[in-house]
């Protein structure tokens, strides 16, 4: 499939997309743009090879890859985001897009929809990680702040230890998942040493927008896109499993179950393989 990059400049970012496949679109369909937050395009290359009778647009979110901020900001606000992806949108030129989203770029997705009804014909967003949808959004709280606060004591290995403690977690954030040591980096495979770095957006208050927005419902009713919340088959009972349900049950609908888990849709290059031909299959079916 062929790939063209193409960057829409304004006084905020410099916001870095890529077009794989024909414009026009083959058949007259609406391109399928795919986008994540913190994930970058580089993420959706296998989902998007899987695709291949669509035209598929990726993108660097500002301030991750190629796309360079200049506003002088570090955070990850979805509605700024948003912003950008309509930026996109109107510079493809090709109409309003189906999109599937993935993790943050849901919650992304979500703004956009709220903001821009018109930018979208059927959003697929998987696995939104908004927290005030948990019946348990306090404990659940206090058990991200914890991952924060571990990263900036211990530094990158102990922090990502964490996060994956906090994240395989099965259902509500108990007595028990608190009682528990803390997570050792190098059963993960991860360093235990403190290279002095604090800057992944994962592990600080930069995703904390993303963690805490709160979708519009009503402009999401009343918005002519067709809205799927999707969740992960394996991931259901972990924290983005159970934000996917309880934002599916706040917009009147129940979550549309995809293969495997919260990463589903990639292979094997970033070390956490999921079931990608089945996850491409199912968002083909959903895409109808």
């Amino acid at each position: 499939m062929s790939k063209t990059t193409h960057v829409v400049q304004h006084a905020q970012a410099d916001i870095t997309y890529d077009v794989h496949g024909p414009l026009p679109t083959a058949g007259g369909r609406p391109p399928l743009m795919m986008i994540g937050q913190p994930m970058a395009a580089s993420g959706f290359r296998a989902l998007a090879a899987l695709m291949p009778e669509r035209t598929v647009i990726t993108y660097d979110p500002r301030g991750m890859d190629r796309s360079v901020r200049h506003d002088g900001r570090v955070d990850a606000s979805p509605t700024v985001q948003a912003e950008d992806v309509h930026a996109v949108i109107e510079a493809v030129g090709a109409g309003p897009v189906d999109l599937f989203a993935s993790s943050g770029g849901a919650v992304t997705a979500l703004a956009l929809v709220a903001a821009h009804p018109d930018d979208v014909v059927t959003l697929v967003a998987h696995e939104p990680p908004l927290i005030d949808m948990l019946p348990d959004k306090d404990a659940a709280r206090r058990a991200s702040d914890a991952v924060q606060h571990t990263y900036e004591a211990k530094g990158w290995g102990h922090g990502m230890a964490a996060f994956m403690a906090l994240t395989m977690w099965q259902g509500e954030y108990t007595d028990a998942y608190f009682a528990q040591p803390a997570a050792d980096p190098a059963q993960f495979g991860m360093p235990t040493d403190d290279d002095g770095t604090r800057e992944d957006p994962l592990l600080t208050d930069r995703a904390a927008a993303v963690r805490d927005y709160h979708p519009d419902a009503d402009a999401l009713d009343a918005a002519s896109t067709r809205i799927v919340i999707a969740v992960g088959e394996e991931s259901r009972a972990t924290f983005t499993g159970r934000t996917a349900d309880g934002t599916a049950a706040a917009l009147g609908q129940e979550a549309t179950v995809f293969p495997s888990h919260h990463g589903g849709f990639l292979d094997g290059e970033f070390g956490w393989a999921g079931q990608p031909e089945a996850f491409a299959a199912k968002l083909r079916e959903v895409l109808g």
